[in-house]
């Protein structure tokens, strides 16, 4: 039995990010053990995530791809320990989000906005599940050799608009759609910094806008030290994360995808307290 799910925009909503993989830019390798992954994610939760965003394939710039078999064989098993949470899948294959919705997750939070298997969308529309739309400039293995654009804004706003129609017209509700502007995919820095600083022009699309910042390059990029030939190490990002998912939940952002759940979960209740007192 399908059971339609709607995103709740009633409040800003926190995405762990679980990422159970040997080679994730900012956990690699940490979580791969299924007692520990089930057991950070259910510490997440606790520290107040709403989400738990479990992936088992890295989309750090260059990662390789890996089979369907591997993908599923490292997602499965944590997914049906956590059936009591609301699980997201991060994948781009139909056959593991088909199977992770059956074992209980139930969003599907594809980076290639149902572009790279055409039979994504038919597994979201048949099950009910969520969806995130994300865009990428080229693949993961292509997307930062020298990204372009003429106006990054107007052209992934124009992307998210028509992958959003062509979801529509295939059977899925807006209700069920989140978009993600894909910070850091395709992107440079000043890439990164416009698309934030223009989130305001992402909420006219009518679905929550998902914003993922969390311990990304760009951050350790701005942050180094003058004069230094290398970015901030990720463990040194964490302030730099902080006022940027603070800006997005100030300019519309309601579900923040981040790796300091507990950190970043009082970051965005302060700052809806400032909201409400308007």
């Amino acid at each position: 039995m399908v059971r339609q799910f709607h995103w709740d925009t009633s409040r800003t909503l926190i995405m762990g990010a679980l990422n159970v993989t040997p080679d994730s830019f900012s956990d690699g390798g940490k979580f791969l053990d299924v007692d520990r992954a089930a057991a950070h994610a259910r510490e997440m939760a606790q520290a107040g995530a709403d989400i738990i965003d479990v992936g088992g394939e890295s989309s750090r710039p260059g990662a390789p791809p890996v089979s369907a078999e591997e993908e599923l064989g490292r997602v499965l098993p944590v997914v049906e320990r956590l059936r009591d949470l609301v699980v997201s899948v991060d994948t781009t294959k139909s056959v593991v989000a088909g199977k992770a919705l059956a074992a209980g997750a139930r969003i599907v939070n594809d980076i290639s906005a149902l572009r790279f298997d055409p039979r994504m969308v038919d597994v979201v529309r048949d099950t009910g599940a969520g969806t995130v739309l994300m865009h990428m400039q080229g693949t993961p293995q292509t997307m930062q050799q020298e990204p372009r654009y003429d106006d990054v804004v107007v052209e992934v706003r124009s992307f998210l608009a028509e992958r959003i129609a062509f979801a529509e017209a295939r059977g899925l509700k807006k209700t069920q759609i989140a978009v993600d502007p894909g910070i850091g995919f395709g992107k440079t820095v000043e890439d990164n910094l416009r698309l934030l600083a223009h989130l305001d022009e992402f909420n006219s699309l009518g679905c929550p806008l998902l914003v993922g910042t969390s311990r990304k390059s760009f951050i350790g990029k701005l942050l180094a030290p003058d004069g230094a030939g290398s970015a901030r190490e990720v463990d040194g990002r964490l302030w730099g994360t902080a006022a940027t998912v603070a800006w997005a939940v100030a300019h519309g952002a309601r579900i923040l995808r981040v790796h300091d759940v507990a950190e970043m979960s009082d970051v965005v209740r302060m700052v809806e307290a400032v909201q409400q007192a308007r």
